[in-house]
This record gives structure tokens, C-alpha cells and sequence, in this order.
């Protein structure tokens, strides 16, 4: 028996990079797990690497639509059943500085990040509290803790979405739903390995523990959140930087 047996997850972005870990973590302890991705075929073939249909699923989503966010909770509970566990992790990336950012490159991050994180919460949650358990989280960063250069746009979706954890939260807790965010750091993936090395060097150079973290470590941190190990926290934000920016 795992820490989420027979629960039913959905995971927005969780066609490839930390998403599609933490999918895959949440079925390695007995989840059966809906990914909601814009990418259709990147969706498809994550099902197929997740093992299947029997424990995993994937609909299109895009995470600016609260249409779509509902069709996505809808198909969550018609294959699998109620949701127990909501992880907001779609996101992208459109960095510049201020000076040659663009309106559509800001609109555009923040759309995605905070207002796909608060339209996947506001459903979650509706559904959620009627049942009288659950458990979202929320995929902040630790550059909405600290802000990055170039990252405007990105810093600040970041960090409203830990003031949307804190405040949503606060509205919930009552009916036994609970609302949590993570902020990783320095993760190895796709997009950070194909840094230049002298970028690379830099920033693991901020890291007190000397190493970029691993997607499963990330993963990790969710699966205790979205289970009963974590069944008295709720609006916290749990850093996953190797001690980076403390």
C-alpha cells in the first residue's frame, strides 16, 4: 500500500520536466494520475512512460481556460473518480529584461503561472469541499522568493502564487481541504542542462549543498504534501533549493 493509494491526481504540465515526475511519483504510491497538457502528443506519450492507461490518462489544458480547467476535472473524475489530490504546475517562460520585455511576453507568464495556478485552485477546491478532503499544490519558485534577473514577469507570477496559496487556504482549511505550495531551485532538467556551463557553475556556486537538485527530488516533496503525512499543514511553502537563497 502506498502513502496515496486509490487516490486520483490531476498534474497541469505534466507532459514532461518536473511535472511528468511528479505524475510519476504520485502512481509509485498507488495514485492513479490525469495529466492535463497543452501538448497533446507530449500528454499521449507521457501516459504511455507512466505506465499505461490503467493508471494514467491525459487531456489537452490550457491552464488560462477555466473551461478547460473544469473539462480537465471532469474527465479526472469520469475515468478515475473524485480528485483527491490537485498539483498546479503548468508554466513557461518569457525572460528579458524590463527594458526589452514585451506587454504580451509579461501578459502571458502571468496568465499562465498565477492565473492558471488560481483557476486551478478555485475548481479544485470547489469540488474538493464538498467532499470534505483534499489536498492542492501549488508550484511556486524560489525565484518568487528572491527574484531573478531577467525574470519580472516570472518572479512576480512566483510569487503571487505563494500569496494565493496563504490566501486560499485560509478560505478551505475549514472543510479539511488544504492548500500548499513548493518553490524549487537549481533542478536538473532538460531546460537547465542546456545552460552554458559558466551559467551552470554560477548558480550551483549560490548552492550551500554544491549540486543542482533532481526532478525526483521535487517530486518527493509533493507526494508528502498530497498525503496523510502532511495532514496538518496547510499554507506553507516548502523550499526545495539545497539551501540556496535561505
Amino acid at each position: 500500500m502506498g502513502l496515496l493509494q486509490d487516490k486520483v491526481a490531476v498534474v497541469t504540465g505534466g507532459a514532461q520536466g518536473i511535472g511528468l515526475e511528479i505524475a510519476r511519483a504520485l502512481i509509485t504510491e498507488g495514485a492513479k494520475v490525469v495529466i492535463g497538457d497543452i501538448n497533446q502528443s507530449g500528454g499521449a506519450s507521457a501516459v504511455q512512460a507512466l505506465g499505461g492507461s490503467d493508471v494514467a490518462r491525459s487531456a489537452v489544458c490550457d491552464v488560462r481556460s477555466s473551461e478547460q480547467i473544469e473539462a480537465l476535472l471532469d474527465a479526472a473524475e469520469e475515468t478515475f473518480g473524485p480528485v483527491d489530490v490537485m498539483v498546479n504546475n503548468a508554466g513557461m517562460t518569457r525572460d528579458a529584461t524590463m527594458r526589452k520585455m514585451t506587454e504580451s511576453d509579461f501578459d502571458d507568464v502571468i496568465a499562465v503561472h498565477l492565473k492558471g495556478c488560481w483557476l486551478g485552485t478555485r475548481a479544485a477546491a470547489a469540488r474538493m469541499r464538498e467532499r470534505g478532503t483534499g489536498s492542492i499544490i501549488n508550484v511556486s519558485s524560489i525565484s518568487g522568493k528572491v527574484g531573478m534577473l531577467g525574470q519580472t514577469n516570472y518572479s512576480a507570477a512566483k510569487a503571487g502564487i505563494v500569496g494565493l496559496t496563504k490566501a486560499a487556504c485560509k478560505e478551505v482549511a475549514f472543510k479539511n481541504v488544504r492548500v500548499n505550495a513548493i518553490q524549487p531551485g537549481y533542478i536538473r532538467t532538460a531546460m537547465t542542462e542546456a545552460m552554458p556551463d559558466h551559467v551552470k557553475e554560477s548558480k550551483i556556486a549560490e548552492v550551500p549543498m554544491g549540486r543542482p537538485g533532481e526532478v525526483e527530488e521535487v517530486a518527493s516533496v509533493v507526494v508528502f504534501l498530497a498525503s496523510d503525512m502532511a495532514s496538518y499543514m496547510t499554507g506553507t511553502v516548502l523550499e526545495i533549493s539545497g539551501g540556496r537563497h535561505i
